[in-house]
C-alpha cells in the first residue's frame, strides 16, 4: 500500500485590525490604509472606525475589507461607550482577531479594554503629544496607553514624553517614523493640478500645509514673519494648502495686516505634491507636532524646510543641512531662515536635494511596513 506523502499546512495568517477614527484625508487614516494594503500578505487585516466617512472608506473597501463601523454618541462618557465597547468584544471573540491598532484617542479608549476583555492584544498608536486634550482626556490615554500590551509612537520626542510623563516603561515603547510611498508621491508630483493657482511667474513661492482646525499650527506667526520679510523681499508668495473653521478668521487677519496681495488659502486640496513641486520653500510653525506628513513631502518634493523645533520636527530637518529649525514662536527667527532661503537659489537646491536623499533614505514606506510587521509578530509572540 503506497503511502502518500501530505504537504505541511500552511500556518493561517494573524487576523489583525487596524482600528481608527474615520478614513478622512490625513496623515494617520493614509497610514492605515498603507498598513491594510502592504501587511496583506502576512497578516489577515481587518479594520474598524468610529466614523464610517471620508475618501479613503473607498480605498479600504477596494481592498475587500469593510470596515466595522463603531460609532459614539457625543461624549465617551454617555451609556453608548460601554454599549459599543461591548459590541466590540464580540467582533473580536467571533472573528478571532489576534491583534488590534488603535491609531487615536478615541479609538484607543475603546479598543484598549475591549481587547482586554476578548483576549487580544493591543497596540496604541500614540501619534503626537496630546496637545489637544483636556485634562481628563490626557488622563484617560494615559490610562489606555498603560493598559495596552505595546506603544507605538512615530517620534523619539513622543516616546519621551511618554516615558517622563506617563511613567510607561521604555521597553513597552517603539518609535517607527512615517513613511511615504515615494513612487506614488512622484507620480503626483509630476501629476495635474486639481485647481487653480496664483500667477507664479518671478515669485519666490513659499508653501505652508496644514489644517486650519487647531491653533498649535500657528498661521498667525508666520503671517508675521511674512510682513516682516516682504519689506525685503516684496516678490513672496505664501500658499496655505488646507481648511478648517480658523481659516474666515486668519483670512481676516491676513487683510489687516496689509498682505491680502502675499498670502493665497487654497483651502483643502487633493492635489499637495503638485502645489509642492511648484514651491521654492516648504515651512511650518507650529508649536506642537508629532512626526509631520507635511514635512515629510515637502523634503520629498526636495524644498528645503523652515520648521519650529517641536515635537519630531527637529528629527525630520537638520539644522543648516536640508532646511533650517527655529524656536517655537520666534517670527524675527522664521523671517531670518525664509530670507535667507529666498535669496539664495543656490542654497535651496543644496538643503532640497539633502531632505530628498534623507526621505530616500530613512522615510521610505517600505521601512514603516517591515517595522509594524516586525512589531506585530513581536507582540503576537508575547502572548
Amino acid at each position: 500500500m503506497r503511502l502518500e506523502r501530505q504537504m505541511p499546512r500552511a500556518r493561517p495568517r494573524p487576523r489583525v485590525m487596524q482600528f481608527v477614527n474615520s478614513l478622512h484625508l490625513g496623515g494617520t487614516e493614509g497610514q492605515v490604509v498603507e498598513l491594510l494594503r502592504g501587511l496583506a500578505e502576512g497578516f489577515e487585516m481587518r479594520a474598524a472606525v468610529i466614523h464610517a466617512e471620508g475618501p479613503h472608506l473607498t480605498s479600504v473597501r477596494r481592498l475587500g475589507i469593510e470596515p466595522l463601523a463603531v460609532p459614539l454618541a457625543g461624549s465617551l462618557a454617555r451609556p453608548e461607550t460601554p454599549r459599543q465597547i461591548a459590541r466590540l468584544v464580540g467582533v473580536l471573540r467571533r472573528e478571532r482577531v489576534e491583534l488590534v491598532h488603535a491609531h487615536d484617542f478615541y479609538t484607543a479608549l475603546l479598543a484598549v479594554p475591549a481587547a482586554r476583555l476578548a483576549g487580544t492584544r493591543a497596540i496604541v498608536g500614540r501619534l503626537d503629544l496630546a496637545h489637544w486634550l483636556n485634562v481628563p482626556q490626557r488622563v484617560a490615554l494615559a490610562a489606555a496607553t498603560r493598559s495596552a500590551h505595546h506603544v507605538v509612537a512615530n517620534a523619539e520626542a513622543i516616546k519621551r514624553a511618554i516615558v517622563e510623563t506617563e511613567r510607561l516603561p521604555a521597553e513597552r515603547v517603539s518609535v517607527v517614523h512615517n513613511g511615504i510611498d515615494l513612487a506614488r508621491f512622484d507620480s503626483d508630483l509630476g501629476g495635474p493640478l486639481a485647481g487653480p493657482l496664483p500667477p507664479l511667474e518671478g515669485r519666490t513661492v513659499i508653501v505652508h500645509v496644514a489644517n486650519m482646525t487647531h491653533p498649535v499650527k500657528a498661521q498667525e506667526v508666520l503671517f508675521e514673519a511674512l510682513r516682516a520679510l516682504r519689506a525685503r523681499r516684496p516678490e513672496v508668495l505664501l500658499l496655505l494648502a488646507g481648511d478648517g473653521p480658523r481659516r474666515a478668521g486668519l483670512e481676516e487677519l491676513a487683510a489687516a495686516m496689509g498682505l491680502a496681495g502675499a498670502v493665497c488659502f487654497l483651502g483643502r486640496r487633493s492635489d499637495v505634491p503638485a502645489i509642492l513641486a511648484r514651491g521654492d520653500i516648504g515651512v511650518l510653525c507650529s508649536s506642537a507636532e508629532g512626526l509631520s506628513n507635511a514635512i515629510i513631502e515637502g523634503m520629498a518634493a526636495s524644498l528645503p524646510m523652515v520648521v519650529t523645533d517641536a515635537g519630531g520636527n527637529g528629527e525630520l530637518v537638520r539644522d543648516e543641512e536640508n532646511g533650517f529649525v527655529v524656536p517655537i514662536g520666534s517670527s524675527t527667527m522664521l523671517a531670518s531662515r525664509l530670507e535667507m532661503l529666498a535669496r539664495a537659489r543656490p542654497l535651496r537646491t543644496k538643503m532640497g536635494q539633502a531632505g530628498r536623499a534623507f526621505v530616500e533614505h530613512e522615510l521610505r514606506l517600505e521601512r514603516l511596513l517591515e517595522r509594524h510587521e516586525a512589531l506585530y509578530r513581536k507582540v503576537l509572540s508575547e502572548g
